[in-house]
């Protein structure tokens, strides 16, 4: 959702450049324009409206866009996602705009970033993205999804009680993490055994070249 350091290194030349350049053009298809437009909302907006910190403003495309997008080759066939803690919209709306066929819920808490979520998606014109203002466990029972991911938001055992009753049997969490996810793997056991679910896998969620890979996380419903 937010600021933590789920992208490994350090930013590759300025962020205009890496944003203009024809790997991160091709990388983003027929969806960059949308992700340019996300972009600039987010550096013109992000800082005064608390959605990202001073210093991000000059990196977004590799810690934020970049980094959000690379989930995206992980979610499979995946008709429904749920992104939990949503804040800026990182990785919800970047999910949005390059899989306009999916099903995208923004579950979140604060109430100044659900307005920005829904101001953001209509500006994108994202018929698929609907806001949920609340906290994901308010949504127990309310919908499934095939995927729940997440950015920033808490260590596993937190997420997987948060995320797992969201999934329908079988779905995934798909979630962006940092380096020392394997550390939250034991603790989160006991809550994983409780939904039946799969070992977890640690994935390299990779983008352009140049740009250093994301650690993603994935465990099954059982």
């Amino acid at each position: 959702m937010g600021t933590d350091d789920t992208t490994h290194g350090a930013p590759l030349g300025s962020d205009e450049t890496i944003g203009a350049s024809a790997e991160v053009r091709d990388f983003f298809g027929d969806s960059y324009a949308a992700a340019a437009r996300f972009h600039d909302r987010l550096r013109d907006e992000g800082e005064t409206r608390g959605l990202i910190g001073p210093r991000e403003v000059e990196r977004l495309w590799e810690r934020h866009l970049l980094n959000s997008a690379a989930v995206v080759p992980h979610l499979g066939a995946a008709a429904s996602v749920a992104d939990i803690g949503s804040g800026a919209g990182l990785p919800g709306i970047v999910i949005a705009f390059m899989r306009p066929e999916t099903r995208v819920y923004l579950v979140e808490p604060m109430e100044r970033r659900v307005a920005w979520l829904t101001e953001i998606a209509e500006d994108l014109g994202l018929a698929n993205v609907e806001v949920k203002h609340g906290r994901a466990e308010e949504y127990d029972g309310a919908f499934e999804v095939d995927v729940v991911t997440s950015r920033a938001v808490a260590a596993l055992s937190k997420l997987a009680r948060m995320s797992m009753p969201l999934l329908r049997r079988g779905g995934e969490m798909i979630i962006l993490k940092g380096r020392n996810v394997d550390k939250e793997i034991e603790p989160a056991r006991k809550v994983l055994r409780a939904f039946r679910a799969s070992e977890p896998e640690i994935l390299d969620g990779v983008t352009v070249p140049g740009v250093e890979s994301t650690t993603i996380l994935r465990v099954r419903r059982g």
